[in-house]
């Protein structure tokens, strides 16, 4: 059942985003203009993961995750080949330390990256950060989508205007 209880929180529209967090207990997202914060706590159902990546991509085409990999040279074009921009490599020891760009506007690349961030949660927490073109329109218009997520809430608004925090947990 999805909690309603600070959702329909009225969000003022004339004052600059300092920063926006917004979650669950399993998953915290914190915006600013040009970056997502992603964590995602190992209980979270892999469906959740899934549809916060679709959403942001939804809202942001153009957002992009930089990753960097110590991988065979062969496996370099396993990335590509789904998806992820290759932005440079470079011999380190026996391995290639590469740098890739995954873009929302692929698919794919989602898909790959919702896999990435599965396989990780089997270890540890996980922590991604995103870069994208969101301003105040794009950090309402944002959580205006994930709150459909069962027990989506905002965690804490902080405005530049008066620098005050408005913590809402």
């Amino acid at each position: 059942m999805k909690d309603d209880s600070n959702n329909d929180i009225p969000i003022p529209t004339t004052h600059s985003l300092n920063f926006f967090e917004m979650g669950r207990t399993d998953v915290d997202i914190l915006c600013t203009y040009g970056k997502i914060s992603i964590w995602f706590g190992r209980p979270v159902p892999d469906d959740i993961i899934k549809d916060i990546l679709i959403i942001i991509s939804n809202v942001d085409k153009s957002t992009v995750h930089e990753c960097e990999f110590f991988c065979e040279y062969e496996e370099i074009t396993e990335y590509e080949n789904n998806g992820y921009i290759l932005v440079s490599y470079a011999r380190s020891g026996d391995k290639y330390r590469a740098t890739f760009n995954v873009p929302f506007s692929n698919d794919k690349a989602l898909h790959y990256l919702t896999s990435s961030i599965k396989t990780q949660l089997n270890n540890k927490d996980v922590n991604i950060n995103l870069y994208w073109t969101g301003d105040n329109a794009g950090i309402i218009q944002l959580y205006e989508k994930l709150k459909t997520i069962q027990d989506w809430k905002i965690k804490q608004i902080n405005y530049k205007d008066d620098g005050k925090d408005y913590n809402l947990m």
